[in-house]
């Protein structure tokens, strides 16, 4: 770098970097106020609908260990969430075949279809509901 500022274009008006992170910013939480009702209108909270959506891409049950690492958080905050999602409905812990003493969450099909319709509601009714395989054959087993 020699110091010198790029020269700028004919008919491009320099741009205000604090206007352009306020908008961002302002996006930014247009966005997050749009999920928030979305998974409002279901019955969903951020962290719910995070593990649904691990849960259902995974195509299998998980040990609250991976599900855990997959969500970047600690086991016993998964285990407090995996409680209120089986409470709800939304996921039922399985036997783990590798470890009789441990368990996999499961999502239901309840908890598939609360991941669908958060997803559609937050899209504005434009996401493709038949999007690929919603469950995965290892998970319609446990289901």
């Amino acid at each position: 770098m020699n110091g010198k500022r790029a020269p700028l274009r004919k008919g491009v008006p320099p741009r205000d970097t604090g206007q352009v992170m306020r908008a961002l910013v302002g996006a930014a939480h247009a966005v997050e106020d749009r999920w928030e009702e979305a998974l409002a209108r279901v019955e969903l909270s951020g962290p719910k609908f995070g593990a649904l959506t691990v849960l259902t891409q995974a195509g299998e049950p998980l040990s609250l260990g991976e599900l855990a690492a997959r969500l970047t958080c600690v086991r016993s905050n998964i285990t407090q969430l995996v409680d209120r999602l089986e409470a709800d409905g939304l996921v039922r812990r399985v036997e783990d075949p590798a470890d009789r003493r441990g368990k996999r969450a499961a999502v239901t099909p309840l908890g598939v279809c609360a991941g669908l319709v958060a997803e559609y509601e937050a899209g504005g009714g434009d996401a493709d509901l038949h999007e690929g395989p919603v469950v995965g054959a290892a998970q319609q087993v446990a289901l």
